[in-house]
């Protein structure tokens, strides 16, 4: 599927974006979310997370690598792995916690060529452009796509 880039004007409308995506998830999804510091990465799973039915606060987990939350029928999972070079040095189950049947994983800085990653369905990039306004290029395996496409105001 071509990229699909959408522009927010803030943190409500980069949740929104997050809601739109979460309709178009199923269980055992993994979707990377990358972006500089600040561009919005926690805002945007929230919004998905709101949507597949966590009630509880969400908040990111730079220090604790990964939290997991209640949904809708299956367990969301949210990663940062921002502070790990490599999963080579770590535990080999890391990441078996979070990813796989009955869930969906969310994975902030996700790290390039990792095999537990692979089979991720969505990639997501945010980028600043200025005050609340951010860039976000979405990317992914069909079905992905449907909703996306007019969500989070403007597309282009």
């Amino acid at each position: 599927m071509a990229p699909r880039s959408v522009q927010t004007a803030g943190p409500e409308e980069t949740e929104s974006l997050g809601r739109e995506l979460a309709a178009e998830l199923r269980d055992g999804d993994i979707v990377l979310v990358r972006g500089e510091l600040g561009t919005g990465k926690t805002t945007l799973v929230r919004g998905a997370a709101r949507a597949l039915g966590v009630v509880e606060p969400i908040t990111s987990p730079t220090f604790a690598i990964g939290n997991r939350y209640r949904g809708r029928g299956v367990a969301i999972s949210h990663l940062d792995l921002y502070r790990l070079a490599d999963l080579q040095h770590e535990e080999p189950d890391l990441l078996a916690d979070y990813v796989g049947p009955g869930r969906i994983a969310f994975v902030e800085w996700p790290l390039d060529g990792e095999a537990e990653l692979a089979g991720a369905r969505v990639l997501i990039t945010l980028s600043h452009r200025g005050g609340d306004r951010r860039d976000i290029v979405l990317e992914g395996r069909p079905p992905f796509g449907r909703t996306c496409e007019q969500a989070g105001g403007a597309t282009r």
